[in-house]
């Protein structure tokens, strides 16, 4: 019990860091933001809201200015059962990416993280 109560605390810790420390959103001309909404349509990232692996994932995303679907794998069961089922596997950070009619399941940050900057920061 003591254990489940220092890891809540830790985790809304983490969450409150990363609200007091956010970084500012890149900026881009509406052209080019509208392009980045365009292909973030086809991202969802499955994602526990304190972990901190998906916080470090939520800041790049915020920081690159780009709007994904967040997937509450931890609380909402659809969620969870469809990175289960169709994932493979309940590991968080999940990003799913849908394109050309093709799923990829693209688990821990430091990968999804070198994605997001590769596809979204010169974009």
């Amino acid at each position: 019990m003591i254990v489940k109560a220092l890891r809540v605390g830790l985790g809304q810790l983490i969450v409150f860091l990363d609200w007091v420390s956010r970084p500012s959103k890149l900026k881009r001309d509406a052209a080019a933001q509208a392009n980045v909404e365009q292909q973030a349509k086809g991202l969802s990232l499955y994602q526990f809201h304190a972990c901190p692996f998906c916080v470090k994932t939520r800041r790049t995303l915020h920081r690159l200015n780009v709007p994904v679907a967040l997937r509450d794998a931890k609380n909402n069961e659809q969620d969870r059962q469809a990175l289960l089922e169709q994932g493979g596997k309940i590991k968080v950070p999940c990003l799913r990416i849908e394109e050309d009619g093709k799923t990829t399941w693209m688990y821990e940050s430091k990968v999804i993280i070198d994605y997001l900057n590769q596809r979204f920061s010169a974009v």
